[in-house]
């Protein structure tokens, strides 16, 4: 008896959020036979609005889909990712993100890890119109090209309407099979949904850099110099700018455990009913407990107007 050889089938890498546009892409390719691995990229100021990691990796899990983790809140890649955001090659929107310049890095990181695992296709969950800044089909076109990836971003959802990937024109995917999802409406995906029996989180929340309240934070401490862990503490706490000193202020006790557990900087507990102060850099003590006092039950309303000029 002759024994066959098994077919090889192409391997496909997709850029994985977590949330159901994601979630679809990776079903809509695995109905074309492909061997579908996921890439999921940690960035330092995602809120996590669509899911976990561990989320993620469940979702993948029950696919028989391979996640590749890419962690770019810390080192090199940290490095990069921040020079990135100070340095935005293709302006911002209405708070301190550079959602293209940021987009391109994505596909750039996408890029690498296909060429490492020999991955043919590169597909995401976008859709055209889906966001104002990053998912016009302008801006789409753009990203790929400044990524060196022209025509080579499939984009299940919206494919119909746009230009043929390079994939498509090779045969190695069967466009008629894709969709022409437009705008923010969700409700074909949610009956995608239904259909496949995937179980999606709520969109809440999103990239804090897009956050117009954190434009004014973010500028100073990125001049400041962010690193690993203090890139985390952007949406805890008050923070201060005084003189030279950055305090940040525990709001509840959840945060001034969070401040206290850190590890960086100077912690200062005062003996009384009050919020805990992380603080880098030099500043008299009696003015931080002064500080304290004022967001404590001691305090009034009128003690904390005489700090907001130092609050960013």
């Amino acid at each position: 008896m002759v024994k066959l050889k098994s077919v090889k089938k192409t391997k496909a890498l997709a850029l994985f959020s977590g949330g159901l546009d994601s979630c679809l892409t990776i079903k809509l390719l695995q109905e074309q036979g492909l061997d579908v691995e996921a890439l999921y990229i940690k960035l330092p100021f995602a809120a996590d609005c669509c899911t976990s990691i561990e989320g993620s990796f469940n979702f993948t899990q029950m696919q028989d889909v391979k996640l590749h983790i890419l962690d770019c809140s810390k080192g090199k890649l940290l490095k990069e990712y921040l020079n990135l955001i100070k340095n935005p090659k293709y302006g911002r929107g209405s708070g301190y993100n550079p959602c293209k310049d940021c987009k391109i890095f994505l596909f750039q990181q996408g890029k690498n890890i296909a060429k490492k695992i020999g991955a043919e296709i590169i597909a995401t969950g976008e859709v055209i119109g889906q966001r104002p800044m990053s998912q016009m089909k302008k801006s789409l076109m753009l990203d790929e090209e400044q990524a060196g990836l022209k025509h080579k971003i499939l984009r299940p959802l919206s494919a119909k309407l746009l230009p043929k990937t390079i994939y498509e024109e090779k045969g190695l995917v069967d466009r008629e099979k894709f969709l022409s999802i437009h705008g923010r409406s969700r409700k074909i995906q949610m009956k995608l949904a239904e259909k496949y029996k995937i179980k999606y989180p709520t969109p809440a929340g999103g990239c804090l850099l897009c956050e117009k309240f954190l434009k004014k934070r973010f500028e100073i401490l990125l001049k400041r110099g962010l690193d690993s862990k203090t890139s985390r503490l952007i949406n805890v706490g008050r923070h201060f700018m005084i003189d030279k000193a950055w305090l940040i202020l525990g709001r509840d006790h959840e945060e001034n455990k969070i401040l206290e557990n850190l590890k960086c900087g100077k912690v200062i507990e005062p003996d009384f009913p009050g919020p805990s102060v992380l603080v880098f850099g030099e500043i008299a003590k009696k003015q931080v407990l002064e500080l304290i006092k004022s967001y404590s039950k001691k305090g009034s309303l009128k003690d904390r107007e005489t700090w907001d000029k130092y609050k960013i």
